[in-house]
Parts: C-alpha cells; structure tokens; sequence
C-alpha cells in the first residue's frame, strides 16, 4: 500500500506562488481579450474562474466573437484541454492512498502544465493537502489577474488595449519556440498548423469555416502527420 504524503498545504502553497505570480501577467491580457470581445467583467472573471486555461479561453472566446455553436464551443475545448486529462491521469500514480475520487475530482479541476510539472517533480506520493495548496495560489492569480485586466480594459485607450492584446501571442510564440528550436518534428508541426491556418483563412472555399473548427481541424491535421512521420520511439526500461 502507498505511503501517506510526506508534503503539507503550506509546501503546496510556497510551490504555488512562482506560478501564481507567473499567471497574473497573462490572465490580465486574457481579461482584456474578454473585455474587447464584448463580455463584462464579472462574465471573463467567472469564465477564468471556471476554465484554468490560456489556450482554452483565448480558443473559447474566439468561437464566443464569432458567436459558435455549443458543440463547437465543445470539441474546440476537448482538442485544446485533452492533455490535461492525459497529465490527471499520470500524476494519479503519485498519488498517496487517502486521495479519494472526489479529492482526485477536485485537483484535477486545477490542473495545469506548470502545476502538473511541480507535482510530478516531487520525490514520493503527494497528497491532497499539498495539491490544494499547489493549485490555490496559481487559481487566485488567474482568476485575479483577469478581473484586473478585464477591469483595466473599461478605462485603458484602445491603442494601449490593442496594444496589451498581443501579448497573448507573444506567450504562446514562448511556449513554441524553445522546443522547436530543439526539435525539427516539433518545428514542422507548428509550421504546418500554422500554413494550415493561413489557408483555411484567405482560401474562398474554406474561408467560411468558423474561427472554433478552424483551431480543431489545425490541431488534428498537424498533430496526425507528425504522429505518423514522426512518432516518439519507446525509450528502453
């Protein structure tokens, strides 16, 4: 049987505050990509407190602009926010043996990349203790960090909104860039993805497929090549 976690709420809340305060920045750019969409304040402070992902809302609020179907709305998030089902999955065998399934329900709500990185990297089981403290912090950050934003976009110039609004993108340049310039398959996927965007934008045949589908056949397509051309090779135990 596993042993209890050797990890306190207070050590999950100290692993907490880099990626809380790391949030912030971004979560004000995603308050004001809600507010220049048209939502109000407190409408972009209950999607982020409901939704822990920068991709998944900036996806969502684009099918949202151009007013999207549910079920749109719905697969856009389950191609974007799938890996983080994968992630819950993984860390579940780390788990200490009082982490019931509702406990697991409830982390596995705040479920991030960079929560997920801390976890996995503890030596030993982590319990729940530790997860809600891990997960408190960077929750209060986003939710925060978009009331500030979507607050600061009903006064801002809409020079300086337009402005703020690409540092979104710039993350998600961040996020791509170090590992493609590491690896030519995760290189040629974004390339791919990114032509493949392109064309469905300016090509009169596909340029009236909504902005939600566009994100999902993207993903899909470039991601399915690359599995083929390029699938990852089993490492020996």
């Amino acid at each position: 049987m596993q042993q209890r976690s050797k990890y306190s709420f207070t050590e999950g809340l100290r692993d907490g505050v880099p990626i809380g305060l790391g949030y912030l920045s971004v979560a004000f750019t995603i308050g004001l990509m809600a507010v220049r969409q048209g939502l109000s304040v407190a409408v972009a402070v209950v999607i982020s407190a409901t939704n822990l992902t920068s991709a998944g809302q900036v996806a969502g609020l684009a099918v949202i602009a151009a007013m999207g179907s549910m079920s749109e709305m719905a697969l856009t998030q389950l191609v974007i926010n799938l890996r983080y089902a994968l992630m819950s999955i993984s860390l579940s065998q780390k788990l200490d043996s009082a982490f019931s399934t509702p406990k697991r329900m409830l982390a596995a709500f705040g479920m991030t990349d960079e929560i997920f990185a801390v976890a996995a990297s503890k030596e030993g089981c982590i319990g729940a203790r530790y997860m809600y403290g891990l997960i408190l912090i960077p929750f209060l950050g986003w939710t925060l960090g978009t009331l500030a934003g979507a607050v600061a976009g009903d006064f801002m110039p809409a020079s300086v909104k337009a402005a703020m609004g690409i540092a979104i993108y710039g993350m998600f340049i961040a996020i791509v860039l170090p590992p493609a310039t590491k690896s030519k398959s995760i290189a040629i996927c974004a390339a791919m993805a990114a032509a493949a965007s392109c064309l469905m934008h300016y090509l009169p045949v596909l340029s009236g497929i909504s902005d939600g589908f566009v994100v999902i056949l993207c993903a899909v397509a470039a991601a399915g090549i690359a599995a083929v051309f390029w699938p990852l090779r089993e490492v020996p135990a």
